[in-house]
């Protein structure tokens, strides 16, 4: 499990990825931190387009991101969103769950949604995401 003080580290940079949020439609800003296997933490935030469905969310990104430098598994991941001004909880949208799984043990993979280093929830992918598909499924 986590540690307490990766957990802030993780809150911290997904609020101060949250910043970078580019949502001018929905005004929903999120950020997203990455924490890889090897410890590395990459981050992500949520890009709107005006056709919506090219947009994507700040997990994802996160996830996009680690990948293209070649980490592919994952341990926890703090999620920060909200519309300007107000944190709320963030949980992460149904694709963003799936993507998470690509990449994580989902009994293992922690999960927190935060309004703020005090003020956080945790939980496992599985528990987002129960009786679900992945890799291993195919073989």
């Amino acid at each position: 499990m986590t540690s307490r003080e990766t957990k802030i580290e993780l809150i911290k940079k997904a609020m101060e990825a949250r910043k970078y949020s580019y949502a001018p439609f929905s005004g929903y800003m999120v950020g997203a931190a990455l924490l890889c296997e090897d410890g590395s933490i990459i981050t992500g935030c949520n890009v709107e387009n005006a056709s919506y469905g090219a947009s994507n969310c700040g997990e994802r990104t996160a996830v996009f991101n680690a990948v293209s430098k070649g980490k592919r598994k994952f341990s926890a991941i703090a999620i920060a969103g909200g519309r300007e001004g107000r944190m709320d909880y963030a949980y992460p949208c149904g694709i963003c769950r799936q993507v998470l799984r690509e990449f994580s043990d989902p009994k293992q993979m922690e999960v927190l949604i935060c309004k703020s280093t005090e003020d956080y929830k945790e939980m496992t992918l599985e528990e987002l995401l129960p009786e679900s598909f992945g890799p291993e499924n195919l073989w």
